[in-house]
Order: C-alpha cells, then structure tokens, then sequence
C-alpha cells in the first residue's frame, strides 16, 4: 500500500509556472507507475499526464503536451509536474495517483489507479 501526499499548488499569472511534488510513502515507490489527474469544477476528473516504473515512459494530454513535465525521483519516493505557460483553463485540483502496473506503457484511465492523494488546488488568473 502506498499513501501519497500532494504538494505546491498555488494561484499564479496566465503565463507563469509552478511544480508540483507528490510525496509517497514505504519503501515500494518503484514498483508504481505515476499519474497526474486534474478536476474543475462541474467537470469530471481528467488525465493530465502518466510515467511508468522506471521513468523510462511517459504519455501526456493532448492540452498540457509542450507545457507540463512529469518526472520521478524513486530515491526520493517523490513525483513531480513542472507546469510552464500556464493558462486559466489549467486551473483545477490536481491529484497524484500510483498503480502497481509492471505495464512498459503509461497508464491514462483513472480507473487503472488504486491510490489517490488528497489533492491540490492550482489557480491560474488571467
């Protein structure tokens, strides 16, 4: 089992960047491949990026490809979502989720995710 621990949401300008950090704990991070969900409000929750196991893999949405990063430390139990160029449509709460999938390919179902954090909440301002 592994708990997961959002951080780095804020309010920012149209145009600028934050990263988000999802801490998780025990010793298995490895064994998960990551995901980036993201909620507005009134709309249902959508993927925003994944990464396998390794790191070696990665899948983004078509919305967020060219301006968000996702990434992992598995030294540090730690994934993150470096987010430039950002625009009003990105804000949202946005969720870290993991899944014990040996798949070589990044997962972009939610429903492949048994393990969610609690969330952040990203404002971007225009």
């Amino acid at each position: 089992q592994v708990q997961l621990v959002e951080s780095g949401g804020g309010l920012v300008q149209a145009g600028g960047s934050l990263r988000l950090s999802c801490a998780a704990s025990g010793r298995t991070f490895s064994s998960y491949a990551m995901g980036w969900f993201r909620q507005a409000p009134g709309k249902e929750r959508e993927f925003v990026t994944s990464i396998t196991r390794s790191g070696g893999m990665t899948d983004y949405a078509d919305s967020v490809k060219g301006r968000f990063t996702i990434s992992r430390d598995n030294a540090k139990n730690t994934v993150y979502l470096q987010m430039n160029s950002l625009k009003p449509e990105d804000t949202a709460v946005y969720y870290c989720a993991a899944t014990p999938s040996s798949s070589n390919y990044p997962h972009r179902s939610r429903y492949a995710y048994g393990y969610w954090g609690q969330g952040t909440q990203v404002t971007v301002s225009s």
